[in-house]
């Protein structure tokens, strides 16, 4: 299975982390760069290769990467050099990639099964298959709804359900290839497009954790939970933490080490 991660934003949101490095390198936990964790879960769900779109410091991603082989994956790269958002930089390189691959951004901190994603895009008929994310986003204000001048109903900070996309997608590769290459072109034209075209996208949903790590209130959580997440994250990394509850089943039967425990 193959992926392409999209790695060559300026990250301008999260300054000033991003000032010196890339925000895929940015670091969590003071263990592992973003970018580190996601070739990590890669590897683990089965893909063997990954193609990396850079842009800006993208001279630092190819150092930190270089061929993949720390992971076991086998890594190459597309050069930006101008942005081209979410999907331009895909379209000059489609011949070089599989049937079906999956695209994601390089700032996603999830326990998201990706090989799962593709597996069940390549068994449908559609042109792309979007995983999303329930969320729920409370007002800051009271809401209120007017008609002819007049409020007809007051609520008081709602909140407001959405579906949205956790920036995780499984292509096919013909979906794409009608599209001119080097032109700026974000999955927000290509879902417009799509669906204009009345070629519906598919929707991968997904109940567990997730985390867009775009803003430095995102970052700053990361970093806080990536202690208690990460043997989620990172299962075949984690080391199971002895706690007392662990420690005391552990213990022999006897009434008095017991006692002690206790």
């Amino acid at each position: 299975m193959h992926a392409v991660i999209l790695a060559g934003g300026k990250g301008t949101r999260l300054r000033p982390y991003t000032t010196c490095v890339p925000k895929p390198l940015v670091p969590i936990g003071d263990q592992y760069a973003i970018l580190e964790i996601v070739l990590h879960q890669l590897a683990h769900r089965g893909f063997t290769s990954v193609t990396l779109a850079i842009g800006h410091m993208g001279q630092l991603i190819r150092a930190f990467v270089g061929d993949g082989s720390a992971w076991n994956l086998k890594v190459d790269y597309l050069q930006e050099t101008s942005p081209l958002g979410t999907i331009g930089p895909i379209l000059g390189a489609l011949d070089s990639l599989p049937e079906h691959f999956l695209v994601m951004n390089g700032d996603v901190l999830t326990d998201f099964d990706y090989g799962e994603l593709l597996r069940s895009h390549a068994a449908s008929d559609a042109p792309v298959t979007v995983a999303t994310y329930a969320r729920e986003v409370r007002s800051e204000f009271g809401v209120l709804d007017i008609e002819n001048g007049l409020i007809r109903q007051f609520r008081e900070k709602p909140v407001f359900d959405f579906i949205v996309s956790m920036g995780i997608y499984a292509f096919s590769r013909e979906t794409l290839r009608r599209y001119p290459v080097g032109q700026p072109f974000g999955f927000d034209n290509l879902i417009l497009d799509l669906l204009a075209r009345q070629e519906h996208p598919a929707s991968f949903n997904f109940s567990g954790y997730w985390l867009d790590i775009g803003r430095p209130d995102d970052y700053d959580r990361a970093n806080a939970e990536f202690d208690e997440f990460m043997p989620l994250l990172l299962p075949h990394l984690a080391t199971p933490r002895l706690t007392i509850q662990t420690a005391l089943t552990e213990l022999p039967a006897e009434p008095a080490l017991l006692a002690q425990a206790n």
